[in-house]
């Protein structure tokens, strides 16, 4: 959903597990059950302090069979641990070219929330790195295809499925846990909208009315939270289900994944950035949004699910928000 290739770093993860236990205070000391580091992490050099911008530099290709991590700095407090969502900057490199393929800046202003999950089918390495972090680590690290994005790598971003990934991740924070669901007083669509049910987990099903899709934006609120209000430009952790109202189609689902999402309200077509913003952490909406909102400035999806002329339907569960 996110107009960035890279934005796959992102899509909600969550599990949970056991927390790791601290080592023995130096930087590269390797923590019980955590990562540790290799030839390939120790062969990055970083220049800079944690929380500002590095100078990284590492000899292209960098290969690790395993993922690797080298802790430059510690950072204080607790430890991330699995089912935790960190709050990140980061350089991500391509190892077999040494190109640099996306960047926060480090700045402050384009970190990232990720959610850790060690069972993950992909980017697992990612996860991996982040376990046992403290806030104000500062991190080396390289991931192999395999625990990375797979054999299909990332085409956008001219990463080949055998092609390695190395990174550097400053950890600003550890981020309060979201909601598992949407929670709060029932609210009632109006005539028109799609019929919606939930299973008893919350998932829910979208039944698209038999009639053409209409012209309009179309918002309604389902279930009305009580948390902090979604503002312009806010990151935001939501469960979601998108219906092509054409097709009567699923073409993305949070819920089908097994975990939230996470980006920024600004990072997402206009319709569901509509839909998000000014709603409160709890709340359950529904979007119906016309080609215009939605991908038909984009002339459809590349995988041809949904057509430059397509209205498409979200429900969408806001579980938290930054």
């Amino acid at each position: 959903m996110r107009r960035t290739p890279f934005a796959l770093l992102t899509a909600g993860l969550l599990v949970s597990l056991a927390a790791c236990t601290p080592g023995d205070g130096s930087p590269d000391a390797a923590l019980e059950g955590c990562v540790e580091a290799g030839d390939a992490s120790q062969a990055v050099a970083v220049d800079g302090a944690a929380g500002s911008a590095p100078e990284i530099s590492f000899e292209a290709p960098l290969v690790a069979e395993s993922t690797q991590r080298s802790l430059l700095t510690e950072g204080e407090g607790d430890r991330a641990e699995n089912g935790d969502t960190v709050l990140i900057e980061y350089s991500v490199f391509n190892g077999e070219t040494g190109d640099e393929l996306a960047s926060t800046g480090f700045t402050g202003e384009n970190a990232e929330a990720f959610p850790i999950d060690t069972a993950s089918e992909q980017l697992v390495g990612f996860s991996l790195l982040l376990e046992c972090a403290a806030p104000g680590a500062r991190i080396a690290g390289v991931i192999p295809p395999a625990e990375g994005f797979g054999e299909a790598g990332i085409p956008e971003l001219q990463l080949a499925g055998t092609e390695s990934l190395v990174f550097v991740i400053d950890v600003v924070e550890i981020l309060d846990a979201p909601l598992d669901r949407a929670e709060g007083a029932a609210g009632e669509a109006p005539d028109g909208f799609p019929e919606v049910t939930l299973d008893d987990d919350g998932a829910p099903t979208i039944v698209i009315p038999d009639e053409a899709p209409p012209a309009e934006f179309g918002l309604a609120v389902l279930i009305e939270g009580e948390g902090p209000v979604v503002e312009e430009g806010a990151e935001v952790t939501v469960h979601y289900t998108g219906i092509n109202w054409n097709t009567g189609d699923v073409f993305d689902s949070s819920w089908q994944r097994g975990a939230p999402a996470t980006f920024p309200t600004d990072g997402v077509i206009q319709g569901f950035r509509d839909a998000l913003v000014g709603q409160a952490v709890g709340s359950q909406v529904i979007a119906i949004i016309p080609p215009d909102l939605g991908y038909g400035p984009q002339g459809g999806t590349p995988d041809g699910s949904i057509g430059a002329e397509d209205t498409i339907v979200f429900v969408v569960d806001i579980l938290g928000t930054r």
